[in-house]
């Protein structure tokens, strides 16, 4: 008898055990990359995430042409299937403003403010099993979610890994980096071929873990379809460690793409030329005159002053600027400062 139940607990126990095991091997690096989560400074997070991204399969399937369908796929990713619930985002806007320019000893930089009605920052470090490690940021206010959302205890952490597929802004181990910003009106870009969809924000995350250069995320966008993100016109600025930089803009379902170092929230192209310049708003000259003033040559400290002089201060129903980058892509870093606080910098490194 004695023999008979020791049997039988060691075969519960060896079952018990490989279900474990199994478990581990679905869940065991979303958990690892939930578990990661610390905050920085009020209004900023950071994580890390190696493994499956997940994004291998959402082109294999066709890819997503709506937020909706994206916060269901990521959901049913996260949760492995076991999940699939009814989701409807909402939509907000935001501002920005970019400026990229290159360094005494002959480095890129790219500066970068994210502006906000309301933003919880999440960085996400994520290394694939396949692409190229990245630095991203997320926002998890961007669709709506609300100040319960932010990754604190581990089911919120869990959820912030959303932002293996939301990006707003970023840059990979070569130096390629993206930034999402409005474009100035509210015609929604949703191009309708037999191409992959993406979302804008999921664009970005796409194209950061499969492209090294600008004209490479250039390829890369003529062969998807591209769809607006939150009801709205979106530009991105993209930049490389060869100091290309450009604008990509969307008109009448069309890519455009523009040369520009600097970035707001009006078009650039000729087409819409200066759409959505807000009288009083003089970020973008702001920054064309201090790239001018330096000839485009700028150190990291004159960087961080010029992408500061643009920043935005927090007013009733506005936050202001959530955060600001000043991205190194000859070496490929980022360099974090939340809600203006430039004294409290936060810088992260890529391998490359």
């Amino acid at each position: 008898m004695k023999k008979w139940l020791k049997i039988s607990l060691l075969s519960v126990l060896g079952l018990i055990v490989v279900a474990g095991v199994l478990m581990w091997m679905e869940f065991g690096p979303l958990v690892k990359g939930a578990m990661s989560a610390e905050k920085l400074d009020d209004g900023l997070y950071y994580m890390e995430y190696k493994g499956d991204d997940g994004f291998d399969k959402v082109i294999e399937q066709g890819g997503f042409d709506s937020a909706d369908m994206m916060v269901s796929y990521i959901i049913e990713f996260l949760s492995k299937g076991h999940y699939k619930p009814e989701v409807k985002t909402q939509e907000t806007d935001f501002g920005c403003s970019a400026l990229t320019v290159r360094t005494p000893e002959g480095g890129v930089l790219m500066g970068r403010n994210f502006d906000f009605p309301s933003a919880l920052g999440v960085v996400l470090h994520t290394i694939p099993e396949r692409g190229y490690e990245t630095i991203t940021t997320f926002n998890v206010e961007f669709y709506g979610f609300g100040e319960d959302y932010k990754p604190e205890g581990f089911k919120n952490q869990y959820m912030a890994l959303a932002g293996l597929f939301v990006a707003l802004d970023g840059i990979n181990e070569k130096g390629l980096a993206i930034a999402d910003l409005m474009a100035g009106d509210t015609i929604q870009t949703h191009q309708r071929t037999s191409k992959p969809d993406l979302t804008t924000t999921a664009a970005i995350s796409y194209l950061l873990k499969n492209a090294a250069t600008v004209d490479e995320a250039l390829d890369l966008l003529r062969g998807i379809d591209m769809h607006s993100d939150i009801g709205s016109a979106h530009h991105y600025a993209m930049a490389d460690a060869s100091g290309k930089n450009v604008v990509v803009e969307y008109v009448d379902n069309e890519m455009v793409v523009v040369e520009s170092p600097a970035v707001a929230n009006h078009y650039l192209c000729e087409a819409k030329l200066n759409v959505g310049l807000v009288e009083g708003d003089n970020r973008y000259a702001k920054l064309c005159e201090r790239y001018e003033q330096t000839e485009g040559v700028m150190n990291v400290k004159q960087l961080t002053e010029a992408i500061e002089s643009v920043s935005q201060t927090e007013r009733e129903g506005f936050l202001g600027t959530a955060w600001t980058m000043v991205m190194d892509l000859k070496n490929p870093s980022v360099t974090y400062y939340s809600r203006r606080h430039f004294d409290k910098p936060f810088h992260f490194e890529l391998k490359r």
